[in-house]
């Protein structure tokens, strides 16, 4: 019976470690999410700039200054 105890204790610490190691682990994801979710707003905001810079100046297409047709 002893033996039974000794072993159902050494399942629920290995167990407890493994759910402390899934918890470490999820914990760190969460937080390389909410990391890249900040350089996609940044990146998002940098485009927005790019695209309304184009928009005012006319554009990828529009001719050099210099040009004369």
């Amino acid at each position: 019976m002893e033996e039974r105890i000794e072993r159902l204790e050494s399942l629920v610490a290995l167990q407890d470690r493994t759910i402390e190691k899934l918890s470490d682990s999820l914990f760190e994801q969460q937080q390389q999410i909410a990391d890249m979710e900040n350089q996609i707003k940044r990146i998002g905001g940098k485009i927005r700039e790019l695209d309304a810079s184009l928009d005012q100046s006319g554009g990828i297409d529009a001719p050099p200054p210099h040009y004369n047709g």
